[in-house]
């Protein structure tokens, strides 16, 4: 694991990151398998809106950061970054990515998006400035309420994840692989791409890594 302490290499990593994280979302939503918890319900909202699916993750983030005002979790460049590029990264992506009906393609499409969303993840948490509106949201809840991050995300997500089916959002094979996979997945990678120490997602990690593992950016 490289320590990485300059800010320019910082900012550079976490927008790679970021869009990144946009990129894989598309992969996953063209794959048609299933979503994670937060873009079943992204998904399914935008179904009722006239906005698309990236502008609606843009929305959702934008509502969420402004929760935190009573909540006062301070955000940081990376926070206002993740409001902008994620969903943006995605609908561009949507733009040209061809839908998969094939099982192989969409197993194909599947497994990048679930790869790729970890290493954009392990980015995004190394660079150190700030975590994503949905990762501030749980992190809120266990500071405040004294909750363990298991039950904090479990409960969050849990919730967003039957209103985005009940919204008709994708629930499948995608969501119960990225419910396991994710968490070793940025494990992983956290101990193979550069790194702030003082980074507060990589340190809940270090405390909490057992049931600690990011929803990825969003």
């Amino acid at each position: 694991m490289k320590h990485l302490h300059d800010a320019p290499a910082r900012l550079v990593q976490l927008v790679i990151g970021l869009w990144l994280y946009g990129v894989t979302m598309a992969f996953m939503v063209r794959a048609g398998l299933g979503l994670d918890p937060w873009d079943v319900f992204h998904q399914g909202l935008a179904k009722h809106w006239p906005l698309s699916f990236g502008m609606t993750v843009n929305v959702v983030g934008a509502i969420i950061l402004l929760a935190w005002i009573p909540l006062r979790q301070k955000p940081g460049i990376g926070t206002v970054l993740n409001v902008l590029l994620i969903g943006t990264a995605a609908d561009i992506t949507l733009r040209w990515l061809p839908t998969a009906h094939a099982l192989p393609l969409q197993i194909g499409y599947l497994a990048f998006g679930v790869v790729g969303n970890g290493l954009a993840g392990a980015l995004y948490i190394g660079a150190g400035l700030g975590p994503g509106p949905r990762d501030g949201l749980w992190t809120s809840v266990v500071r405040r309420r004294g909750w363990s991050v298991r039950v904090a995300r479990t409960l969050i997500e849990g919730t967003v994840l039957l209103v985005g089916w009940l919204l008709g959002g994708s629930v499948g094979l995608g969501t119960v692989l990225y419910a396991i996979a994710i968490g070793p997945l940025v494990q992983r990678f956290l101990q193979l791409v550069p790194v702030t120490p003082q980074s507060p997602l990589l340190s809940r990690r270090a405390v909490d890594q057992a049931e600690c593992c990011p929803e990825a950016v969003v």
